[in-house]
């Protein structure tokens, strides 16, 4: 008889930040999978546990093994950061069932994404329309992630970019403020957070015309203001648009 296979979204990895849903899966499971860095943030909970951690890049490998295990009956916790459902595992697992026809009981358990949690320290970025990108060319060929960046930046979207940087990866974010200054102003605001709300968290408010592409590495979430976004107080607003409806003036 199958058991039943978790996906869990642990957040930005801080405790107060990871759902109750989240740590009581992981506290039913019989064995918990994951990227090793990820276990690390929910080590207290897996005593007594099974564990099998590896490395970057090993994603089909711990989505085989995971579904492997629950099809033998297991209680399985595949844990990845932020949400399971945004560039992480739950779309490996479910691909990986319909490839092959596996029928198995599996609940996604949401997260903070890192979107949201950079957001939250920023002020009010995705205070309106937004879209999402990586700028991992890993699994997207450039090409692509070029074609949506323009389509995001001239249609005025607010902009959150994933993965901007990394030691292999180092001018791809140049690239796309190159791109979106097209459309934009030098003066749009633009944020950066590393480590959101994890030991080291750095935040910094920026424009695009000012940002320092250097400072951004695979830990850090980029976000880019639209036409309407501003900076008070250091922080990013991006307005709804109450202003068109309602006065905000006492």
């Amino acid at each position: 008889m199958a058991g039943k296979l978790y996906l869990v979204g642990i957040g930005p990895g801080s405790r107060e930040h990871i759902t109750p849903r989240a740590v009581e899966a992981i506290e039913r499971s019989d064995v918990v999978v994951g990227y090793r860095s990820y276990l690390k943030q929910v080590e207290d909970l897996l005593s007594g546990k099974q564990v099998l951690a590896s490395g970057m890049r090993r994603e089909v490998e711990r989505a085989r093994r995971a579904v492997a295990l629950a099809l033998q009956g297991r209680r399985v916790a595949l844990v990845s950061s932020g949400d399971p459902g945004v560039y992480a595992m739950a779309s490996v697992v479910f691909e990986y069932l319909a490839e092959n026809r596996i029928e198995l009981e599996v609940e996604v358990i949401p997260g903070i994404t890192s979107a949201l949690a950079a957001a939250a320290l920023l002020g009010s970025p995705l205070g309106n329309d937004f879209a999402v990108i990586s700028l991992s060319d890993l699994l997207v060929p450039w090409s692509e992630i070029e074609r949506r960046l323009e389509h995001a930046a001239s249609a005025d979207f607010v902009i959150v970019l994933y993965n901007p940087r990394s030691s292999k990866r180092s001018w791809q974010l140049d690239r796309a403020r190159e791109l979106v200054l097209g459309y934009r102003s030098r003066a749009t605001p633009v944020g950066l957070v590393r480590n959101a709300y994890r030991e080291g968290c750095e935040v910094e408010v920026t424009t695009l015309g000012e940002m320092d592409t250097s400072r951004a590495d695979m830990l850090t979430t980029v976000i880019v203001g639209c036409s309407r976004s501003f900076i008070y107080a250091g922080r990013i607003i991006t307005p709804r648009g109450y202003k068109n409806r309602y006065s905000l003036r006492d």
